[in-house]
């Protein structure tokens, strides 16, 4: 059910990975762009070239979303290129390791900002426009680790379920107005990895999952995608598991 019509979606993490497939998935769909990195603008400007290939309206802005004034900034822009926002898709995350024991106040604070008051000033930042038109789209992100609980990630599993509970409380309390906030949760995908501070030296293994593969971006793209459509009319403060059969929720 296509229902992107003059519709416009602020997605942060557009620069690679699963935001750039839900750009494209988007995209591909009829949705007006406002295209989001930190810090990557080349290739931030390949996702821009790709989602106007299906003639839509793009925009692309970096901003460091870990600072108010980031946030700000994509907000501004956003508005002033669309006059609204209808749907925010917010995928930007940090997974640094670190035992809980050697962390200092300002790996707490770094990641917190960036995962926890990042999707806070941005959903503060949408949602009057949403209030504004009764209507309103907003899907966070989360991971596998931050049920299980792995180790050595705990701030990063804090800042995470933090989303969980701010989902769950804005979920009830603008179903009424026609604003609809969920949760994906993607278990192992096969993605770029940039940052290899982040990850063992092992190679990803998909021991764990019964489906015996990675998951792929596009998969992910396509839950997003049905999130924000009519077919998800009735699907509200919900996380969505997509991981294989590595964990159930």
């Amino acid at each position: 059910m296509n229902s992107s019509q003059n519709k416009t979606a602020l997605i942060t993490g557009a620069s690679r990975n699963i935001g750039r497939a839900i750009a494209i998935s988007l995209g591909r769909s009829g949705y007006n762009l406002s295209l989001v990195a930190r810090s990557n603008l080349e290739q931030l400007e390949v996702t821009l070239n790709q989602v106007q290939k299906f003639g839509v309206k793009a925009h692309s802005c970096l901003a460091d979303l870990s600072t108010d004034q980031g946030c700000d900034k994509i907000l501004q822009q956003t508005i002033k290129q669309f006059s609204k926002i209808d749907v925010l898709i917010h995928t930007v995350a940090i997974r640094p390791h670190k035992a809980f024991e050697k962390l200092s106040r300002l790996d707490w604070i770094k990641t917190r900002s960036t995962i926890l008051d990042s999707t806070i000033n941005l959903t503060l930042g949408v949602i009057p426009h949403m209030l504004k038109h009764e209507f309103g789209r907003i899907v966070f992100f989360t991971g596998v680790g931050t049920y299980i609980g792995s180790k050595e990630r705990a701030h990063v599993s804090a800042a995470k379920m933090g989303i969980v509970g701010l989902s769950r409380s804005l979920a009830n309390e603008y179903a009424s107005r026609n604003i609809r906030i969920n949760i994906i949760s993607p278990g192992k995908i096969d993605t770029e990895r940039d940052n290899p501070e982040w990850y063992t030296n092992a190679p990803i293994t998909t021991k764990s999952i019964p489906m015996g593969r990675l998951g792929t971006t596009e998969e992910i793209a396509a839950i997003a995608n049905f999130l924000v459509d009519d077919a998800s009319n009735f699907v509200t403060g919900q996380t969505l598991h997509v991981n294989g059969g590595e964990f159930f929720g």
